[in-house]
């Protein structure tokens, strides 16, 4: 099988892959819900009464509600988080270390609620002596200061809201910040004062207005939602499949958890209760996925803490990882995850060495191509095998002309006896082609490349050059490697004629590829180039080229 044949399978088989990923984000029609969220969200939505904003102990259909004028902002070095005192819900959050645009100096805003989004965090305490309810509406909450700021040489900030009960039931829900985490700890402190016993259960829950995924063929990355229970460690469940069904899932532990490109908020229940992991899409528009937690019985006298974790912050595998063993499966490597994950810590490990990500990526691609320099050889040195024996193949083609099957007879027989295998060239190519679709997930998933700089005009590795210039220059690498390689004589007119266009072709998909991508596969055509002169010079010295 010659070389030019083998650069159009793994054209295909490439744009094969990105079509398949596209179809599979596209393949459910939207909800009819969507209509109303896909340009703003309705005012009637949210001026519910704070009410109708809390899932029964045996149901989930929460509405949304608008958010309280006198919010209270916590900021730490990572986040500036609001809060609603009503409820205490997260109704915004800002990651400080991540700008919305790169040398830009505001930050990327993850919960909010606009004209245009609805995405915030809700906790609660439900049951029969819970404080949330949508017959008798949320808590309102008390708290010393509407700001707070973690000081310099602080660690934690704890942020106290206090609530009393008719009952005389102090509750006080307290968030808890810790210094270079996203992850907020809240904890519900009960204390029982009253003479009879209570039962409370605490809930989560992450609202989002249905949004359509902003993705495209080249990028396509999932907005929607992701669970985890005893028995499946990561599933997504799109806003497609909360129209469909609502979750109602018994777990012990589990998490919740909205997804985006390169962001994620998260509900982490206690990991040795029984929870209720559940969805729905509220009257309004919006998509809920959420927990309750287990059941307390508190005495009369006693004082019981009920806590859950609460991360808002870009995938960062280790930081996920450490809130649950599951919780870095929202990094989402798909199918190939087993040989994604060598790779991304190859390639943090370069990092961590070079300091630069662009250089990096030029490692990692300089290491996968020299593991895979033999089977590079074996494909170049079957191909020459295969094209030393077209005079033969075209004698044995006008000796049996349309007789397939003596055809095929003989050249089984040329091939055993030129020890020549006819798929040599072409195994390789699809032995490699696994490893190229994982390091494109790894590029695409790592939130390290957001905003990454690599030198001169290239300052973002996760979008595309600006220029087109790696673009090109990967096109003209594609045309020399062509051009090494002669066309086969019985190749068809055809075939010659796709084979001239395709750096062509690859050059226009390339031009909206991340310039991280685009640099991988630059600098493996020219690894590829070298190769292929040392190689062809060894297989000259045999007379094999």
């Amino acid at each position: 099988m010659e070389s030019q044949r083998n650069i159009l399978l793994i054209g295909l088989l490439f744009v094969s892959f990105l079509l398949w990923q596209q179809w599979q984000a596209d393949k459910a029609p939207q909800p009819a819900v969507a209509a109303q969220t896909q340009s703003s969200i309705p005012a009637s939505t949210v001026a519910d009464a704070h009410s109708s904003d809390v899932p029964d102990a045996d149901s989930a259909v929460p509405e949304t509600v608008a958010a309280s004028k006198e919010l209270i902002t916590v900021i730490t070095d990572q986040l500036e988080i609001k809060i609603d005192p009503v409820g205490g819900d997260i109704v915004y959050s800002a990651l400080l270390a991540h700008k919305l645009e790169e040398n830009g100096t505001d930050p990327f805003v993850l919960l909010e609620q606009t004209n245009d989004i609805y995405y915030i965090a809700q906790s609660g305490l439900i049951g029969r002596d819970g404080i949330d309810s949508s017959v008798k509406g949320r808590a309102h909450f008390d708290s010393a200061s509407r700001e707070y700021k973690l000081a310099d040489g602080q660690d934690t900030l704890n942020v106290p809201l206090t609530f009393v009960s008719d009952k005389g039931v102090t509750y006080t829900k307290v968030f808890e910040f810790t210094r270079g985490k996203f992850n907020i700890a809240v904890d519900y402190k009960i204390d029982n004062t009253s003479d009879t016993q209570l039962q409370v259960q605490m809930y989560g829950q992450i609202k989002h207005s249905i949004k359509e995924s902003e993705s495209s063929m080249m990028m396509p990355t999932y907005r929607g939602a992701a669970f985890s229970t005893a028995d499946t460690r990561y599933e997504k469940y799109s806003f497609d499949d909360m129209a469909d069904k609502n979750l109602d899932k018994s777990t012990l532990g589990g998490w919740v958890a909205m997804l985006q490109h390169y962001f994620v908020s998260a509900w982490v229940p206690p990991a040795n209760d029984k929870n209720i992991i559940f969805s729905s899409i509220s009257a309004g528009g919006l998509a809920n996925i959420g927990f309750r937690g287990a059941l307390y019985d508190i005495a009369p006298g006693a004082t019981q803490n009920i806590k859950a974790e609460f991360y808002v912050g870009p995938k960062d595998q280790e930081a996920l990882s450490a809130l649950s063993d599951s919780l870095n499966l929202v990094v989402d490597y798909g199918f190939l995850w087993w040989l994604a994950v060598p790779i991304y810590k190859l390639l943090m490990f370069f990092q961590s060495i070079v300091g630069n990500w662009g250089i990096a990526i030029i490692l990692i691609t300089l290491t996968v191509r020299g593991l895979l320099y033999p089977l590079t050889k074996a494909q170049y040195t079957s191909m020459a095998k295969m094209r030393n024996l077209q005079p033969k193949l075209a004698e044995l083609k006008e000796r049996f002309g349309d007789d397939r099957q003596k055809m095929g007879q003989a050249m089984m027989e040329l091939y055993k006896k030129e020890k020549v295998n006819p798929m040599g060239g072409c195994l390789p190519i699809l032995l490699q082609m696994p490893i190229f679709i994982a390091l494109y997930w790894v590029l695409l998933e790592s939130v390290e490349l957001r905003h990454a700089p690599f030198m001169l005009w290239i300052t973002d590795l996760s979008v595309q050059d600006p220029y087109y210039v790696l673009p090109i220059l990967m096109g003209i690498s594609m045309f020399i490697m062509q051009k090494m390689q002669p066309m086969a004589p019985t190749m068809d007119p055809m075939q010659v004629k796709m084979m001239q266009w395709m750096p062509v072709i690859f050059t226009v998909f390339f031009l909206w590829f991340p310039a991280g991508l685009v640099l991988y596969w630059l600098v493996g055509n020219l690894v590829a180039i070298t190769q292929q002169k040392i190689i062809y010079a060894g297989l000259e010295k045999k007379g094999l080229k």
